[in-house]
């Protein structure tokens, strides 16, 4: 689930000649290595992180990602933090992904139907009601009521990397569900962002944003191939949504809600449409490889050209473009945005006084909210629509399962650091809330990954070889 096919090969071969090396690798590999979302760099760029803000590099290092840059635009200019430019400018392309993943299950998936389709979003929706509540009900009366907002979304990367341990002992279901209710969940915290963490919203960049949208939808209704108008229409989407005043990381998600995930052109209308210019190619080129040189030689040089291009088109067309984009973004996400990310918003100043914060009703919120709410929203919430008839569990996901993953929903990392810092600014208030988003990320991981593990299927079954 987590390693390409050829990668799970080739880890399957070296366990013949070292199995100790290999068990280990097993493990690790998932983290690293695959054709999806990994959550290796990022866990490595967080501890690094919180070496560097405990050293004595701290003010150099903080200072670095605090420092501005600037944009002009003529008279007009745009001025953020690095640390800023990274929230805006870079994690959108994580949310592309996510938007992009979500619409082909959606589609053609094991979401595909709507019952299963309404099985992550009611859980989605008591992933974020219970835990606001259980947060509410500490913090009541304090000044941390108002990083209610920190319990609410879900760390996609590090779910899905603890999913991918398992590869092939979980039905795909287990990992289509993690995705939509993360999805959903990240959805809706940025909804919070925009209107509970906004000092304003600016209508002219919401419909500057909603012409962008519109422009998309509307090439891609008229089947426009050519991606440089895309491109700029999403740039155009992205800068509309961040001069708005809302949160860069919506536009990522509107827009790979509007990458395909058919193919142009289907397999059998390829093989139908392109074996007569198969055959004319090969008349063509065998035709340039006796004709001399000349300009009869490059007429026929030209004609075989001509038909390869149209070969190379038509195959082209074959492509799922939401595939394709997955697979250009992956490896930047993994490795450059992501850890970027932690590197710029992770800033837990471990102190005395930090420590002593633990027991405070800040700490104990975010913990109770993330650890014990998530997945009590997400199986009470999924359980009740599901006797009611109105939502339906992904075939061969289980309820351990859904335990596991309402467990790993209380992975509040990524978007839970950057509400802490909306909501407290750069305060000890901040930092409290931080450490408790960091411990109860731990703690849920561990819980997730321990239920996951008993539902999984016995290695050795899993991977051995079907006969037929």
């Amino acid at each position: 689930m987590g390693l390409s096919p050829r990668l799970t090969g080739r880890v399957t071969a070296r366990a013949h000649n070292s199995p100790s090396a290999s068990a280990f690798l097993r493990k690790v590999e998932p983290f690293f290595a695959g054709n999806e979302v990994t959550g290796g760099p990022l866990l490595l760029a967080t501890l690094l992180a919180l070496v560097l803000t405990n050293s004595p590099a701290r003010d150099m290092f903080e200072d670095f990602w605090d420092s501005p840059l600037r944009i002009a635009f003529g008279v007009r200019q745009v001025s953020h933090s690095l640390a800023e430019w990274i929230d805006h400018g870079l994690l959108p392309l994580f949310f592309v992904i996510i938007g992009a993943d979500v619409k082909r299950e959606l589609v053609g998936g094991s979401l595909s139907q709507w019952r299963s389709a309404a099985f992550p979003l009611v859980g989605a929706i008591g992933g974020m009601l219970v835990p606001i509540g259980l947060y509410l009900a500490v913090t009541a009366g304090t000044p941390a009521t108002a990083g209610w907002g920190t319990v609410i979304t879900t760390d996609t990367a590090f779910g899905l990397a603890l999913i991918a341990l398992f590869a092939t002992r979980l039905p795909m279901g287990v990992r289509a569900l993690m995705l939509a209710f993360a999805a959903v969940d990240d959805v809706g915290g940025l909804l919070v962002i925009a209107f509970a963490y906004s000092d304003a919203i600016d209508p002219r960049g919401l419909i500057t944003a909603a012409f962008a949208l519109a422009g998309i939808i509307g090439l891609r209704r008229v089947g426009w191939v050519s991606s440089v108008p895309y491109v700029l229409l999403a740039l155009l989407l992205w800068g509309g949504v961040l001069e708005s005043g809302i949160h860069a990381t919506i536009a990522g998600v509107l827009i790979g809600l509007t990458v395909p995930v058919a193919p142009r052109l289907a397999q059998g209308q390829f093989a139908q449409r392109v074996q007569r210019r198969v055959d004319d190619f090969q008349r063509a080129h065998g035709a340039a490889e006796r004709a001399a040189d000349g300009e009869e030689g490059q007429a026929l040089r030209e004609r075989a050209e001509e038909r390869l291009g149209y070969l190379h088109e038509m195959a082209a067309a074959t492509t799922v473009a939401s595939s394709r984009l997955i697979e250009v973004l992956t490896p930047w996400v993994n490795y450059v945005v992501l850890p970027l990310f932690a590197l710029s918003n992770v800033r837990i100043h471990v102190s005395a006084d930090l420590m002593g914060m633990i027991g405070s009703p800040l700490v104990t919120g975010v913990i109770l909210g993330l650890v014990v709410g998530k997945p009590l929203g997400f199986l009470g919430f999924t359980w009740a629509a599901s006797a009611l008839g109105l939502a339906r569990r992904p075939d061969q996901v289980s309820w351990p399962m859904v335990v596991g993953v309402g467990a790993l929903a209380g992975i509040g990392f990524t978007i839970s650091l950057f509400i802490a810092g909306l909501a407290f600014g750069d305060s000890e208030m901040r930092e409290a809330a931080s450490l408790g988003i960091l411990v109860a990320s731990v703690l849920a991981a561990a819980a997730g990954y321990a239920v996951l593990h008993l539902c999984a299927e016995p290695r050795h079954q899993a991977e051995a070889p079907t006969t037929t």
